[in-house]
């Protein structure tokens, strides 16, 4: 479980975050929406320490990781797992060699260990025996599949997902965020999912946040979205279907 208290963020005159207090519920889809510019990439970043929040309090379980120094932290970051927006792969490394990264960095696994670890990451996303291919020679569904497998590499706690269904087709989407949703119950992580893509929201958000204008202006689930009588919320899923649909058409 992770909770925010009261967090900001504040770029020069820009106040980003406003105050955005929440609990990201462990074994469940924890999905913060909103418009462009509402603060929901500024806030997955404070959350994971990319950025220090202007005032405000993130707590992992019950450690405050806002307190903390770099040192202090490190404990923490090892149970985290992040898949980026472009995926963020090495271009120059295998993708055998992209998942044992994080595992090179924090363990003294033996490299029939690491190899050992990496095959089952790739088997349980579905890439079995590509590990000696690299990043150019995968579909952007694949390699978001690498990233996942990267990011469950050292068994996280705490899943931390940016715009995971970026430039995919739908059906890859659905595939991709069923994955997610699996391995978020098989692994009993807290999963936060940074997300605009309305198909997300309806099928696997067991917990969403709105924000708006750098509040948090809703918080429920999918089923509970669709009675809202809250008036930016609905304009956000109507303007987000409404564009879904245009290009599909397209």
């Amino acid at each position: 479980m992770i909770n925010i208290k009261d967090i900001y963020k504040t770029f020069g005159d820009n106040d980003v975050l406003k105050g955005i207090s929440a609990t990201f519920k462990t074994g469940k889809n924890n999905l913060i929406i909103g418009g462009s510019g509402s603060g929901k990439t500024t806030l997955l970043k404070c959350i994971v320490g990319l950025h220090e929040p202007t005032k405000g309090q993130v707590f992992f379980e019950d450690e405050n990781f806002t307190e903390m120094d770099f040192e202090q932290r490190v404990p923490i970051r090892t149970q985290i797992g992040m898949l980026f927006q472009n995926s963020a792969l090495f271009d120059s490394m295998t993708v055998e060699e992209n998942i044992m990264f994080p595992l090179n960095l924090f363990t003294d696994q033996s490299m029939a260990e690491k190899r050992d670890r990496a095959n089952f990451c790739l088997e349980r996303v579905n890439l079995k025996d590509r590990n000696k291919l690299y990043p150019s020679e995968l579909s952007g569904g694949m390699k978001k599949r690498v990233g996942i497998a990267r990011a469950i590499s050292m068994q996280p706690k705490y899943l931390f997902v940016d715009e995971p269904n970026s430039g995919l087709d739908p059906k890859t989407s659905i595939l991709i965020d069923e994955l997610i949703a699996e391995l978020t119950v098989e692994y009993d992580m807290t999963t936060v999912i940074v997300t605009h893509d309305m198909n997300s929201v309806m099928g696997i958000g067991d917990h969403i946040i709105f924000l708006h204008q750098g509040q948090k202006n809703w918080e429920g689930t999918n089923k509970e979205i669709a009675h809202t009588d809250n008036k930016e919320l609905n304009d956000f899923v109507f303007a987000s279907k409404f564009m879904q649909a245009a290009k599909e058409k397209l």
